[in-house]
């Protein structure tokens, strides 16, 4: 699932190499994935890329400063830019925008769900797009105080994945970040204390901006189908703890699983089922 990370580098690759580029076309293969239909796609004729950039999980891409493409990833897809164009017989492609020089930005998704979504907006309109006012300050490079933002009694995996608290995080990087600043994922908000707070604040920045480095020395254009993502806890769980040596545990719920370290988070506890702990504080 892309997050912070992968679409921070994805959009400073497209952004140097596209920004200036010409558009001859755009066209949407996967028409359930544009989701406005005034301007139309046509509108992108004969413009200028302004610029690519990131807002939270999503994409800003600006077009001659009066029109802009927002577009969302969702869990599978992925922005890449090629030096060729696509066949029309590409299952995964959702939106095509030609370049004049022979060039094609796509927006492709892999799966079945098909739920990545692309808005055609004038840029007056840009901001109070519901999705975009909606989100809350970013996570990365300089989140804010943190105490504030997350004194609700909800536990710290779900607040900090919840896009209207803090823009960016997903389900990979928050068992990364949680680990980092040795919180239980099942303690609440509200029950941080001033040093717990500064301490997961300073491993949002760390995981996220190791992240994006080290994605700056692997990936190139074009992006990857399957960007390597560098985690160490999400997913591993059974394998030993990178800090302290134990097994890594996880809980596993409907479509996705929430990995841990007992030793380092849970004073050795373990959580085999959300339902029946008391993890819960």
């Amino acid at each position: 699932m892309p997050e912070l990370p992968e679409v921070e580098i994805t959009a400073r690759l497209i952004g140097a190499a596209a920004t200036g580029a010409r558009i001859e076309s755009a066209l949407a293969p996967g028409i359930n994935a544009l989701k406005t239909f005034d301007p139309s796609l046509t509108a992108l004729e004969g413009r200028t890329i302004g610029g690519v950039r990131r807002r939270g999980k999503l994409f800003v891409i600006e077009i001659d400063e009066e029109l802009a493409l927002l577009v969302h990833l969702m869990s599978a897809g992925r922005l890449q830019l090629f030096d060729t164009r696509a066949s029309l017989r590409d299952r995964a492609s959702r939106l095509l925008v030609r370049l004049e020089d022979g060039r094609e930005l796509r927006l492709r998704e892999f799966g079945t769900r098909q739920r990545a979504w692309v808005k055609l907006l004038r840029t007056p309109d840009l901001e109070a797009e519901d999705t975009l006012a909606a989100l809350g300050p970013e996570a990365w490079p300089d989140p804010p105080p943190l105490e504030p933002l997350l004194d609700v009694p909800r536990p710290l995996h779900a607040l900090l994945r919840d896009q209207h608290v803090i823009a960016g995080i997903g389900r990979s990087w928050v068992d990364e970040i949680l680990h980092t600043a040795r919180i239980s994922p099942f303690k609440r908000g509200s029950d941080l204390d001033a040093d717990e707070a500064e301490r997961l604040r300073a491993a949002i920045v760390e995981r996220l901006g190791a992240a994006i480095a080290h994605y700056e020395q692997t990936i190139a254009l074009p992006i990857p189908d399957k960007l390597p993502m560098p985690l160490t806890v999400h997913r591993r769980n059974g394998d030993p703890c990178p800090r302290c040596g134990d097994r890594l545990e996880a809980v596993f719920y409907e479509d996705y699983v929430m990995c841990y370290c007992p030793t380092c988070q849970t004073d050795g506890k373990l959580l085999k089922d959300r339902r029946l702990s008391r993890l819960l504080k």
